[in-house]
Formats: structure tokens, sequence, C-alpha cells
């Protein structure tokens, strides 16, 4: 189930990135891109070997996100907390 969910997070944090009314720099939208691609290439290892192992830079990186972004894009610091919530659930 958090899979499931992480993957919503993912979906949605992609949408706010490919909206072109979204005020992200240019810096900001790489950031917030490689780091999906990372959660997601996280997934892919867990659904292959069914295993969660903790990442603390990955993790790392999304707080370093979320107080990045709190002030000047609050809806997308809300998701990248929720990814963060979703990821220390797993075990992450």
């Amino acid at each position: 189930m958090p899979q499931r969910q992480l993957k919503a997070q993912l979906e949605s944090l992609e949408e706010m990135l490919n909206e072109s009314e979204a005020p992200l720099t240019d810096e900001e939208r790489e950031s917030l891109q490689a780091l999906a691609t990372n959660i997601k290439a996280r997934l892919l290892a867990m659904e292959a070997s069914e295993e969660a192992q903790a990442d603390p830079t990955l993790v790392d990186g999304v707080n370093l996100m979320i107080g990045q972004l709190s002030v000047r894009h609050p809806t997308v610091a809300a998701t990248l907390r929720s990814v963060a919530q979703t990821l220390s659930d797993m075990g992450i």
C-alpha cells in the first residue's frame, strides 16, 4: 500500500513539474526532477527485490528540497512532506 501511495505522490509532483505556469526556477525544476527520478529508481528496486532499505541520502534530499521550497512553493513542499512521510513509513 505505501508503494501505491508513493507512486501517486510522485505523479502529483510530476504534474506540478510539468505545469508551464508553475513558478519554479530551472534549477528548482531540475533538482525536483532528479529527486523524483531517484525515488522512482528506488521504487523499481523495491518492486524487484521486495526489500525496503534505509537510504538516508534520499530522505535528506527530500528534506532539503522541502526547506528550499517551503516559502516560495508551499504546495510543492507539502507534496514533498507527504513523500518524506511515505518513505519513512516504508522504512527508507
